[in-house]
């Protein structure tokens, strides 16, 4: 299901392979409660679990294997994949400062039998790698099922980013 139409031999920043691939960022998306959207430790950026939420506000909702199937939870995981963009445009200002998208942990809200995590994980993954091409953006992951999210949202992923000295 990889949607990216830019390769990882792509040429051009990680601006330009967004164009390409026709999104545009939006806002950092504000924290839903009591904690900060990223900490930026040394040359590390930490950031907090982002869900699928629109540019608009809307967030989308359900229980992945029964109300949401995995092509939608896919891109849903992509659109979250966005978002921390997003964040990492804020906090650091330039794309480019990421060296290496070093792990993420990918939540889904999945019905007790669902067993496709990492299919709908591969959302986020996908768009990070068409992103930042193979070196810079494949990364270690965790792709898990929750019995619930927070407000039921689809999916929540967040990420750890090492940035050039």
């Amino acid at each position: 299901m990889n949607t990216s139409s830019v390769t990882a031999t792509s040429i051009g920043s990680p601006y330009e392979r967004l164009l390409a691939l026709g999104i545009e960022l939006p806002p950092a998306p504000p924290p839903i409660a009591n904690f900060v959207t990223h900490v930026l430790e040394g040359n590390i950026l930490y950031l907090s679990g982002q869900g699928p939420r629109e540019a608009d506000g809307f967030m989308h909702l359900g229980k992945v294997g029964a109300e949401v199937d995995v092509t939608d939870a896919y891109a849903h995981a992509r659109l979250t994949g966005i978002n921390l963009l997003a964040v990492m445009h804020h906090a650091l200002g330039d794309l480019s400062r990421v060296r290496k998208v070093v792990k993420l942990l990918g939540m889904v809200n999945a019905a007790p039998l669902f067993e496709e995590h990492p299919s709908v994980i591969n959302g986020c993954s996908d768009l990070l790698i068409g992103v930042f091409g193979e070196e810079v953006g494949q990364h270690a992951r965790s792709a898990v099922g929750f019995g619930s999210l927070p407000g039921n949202i689809t999916v929540e992923i967040e990420a750890i980013v090492a940035l050039h000295e």
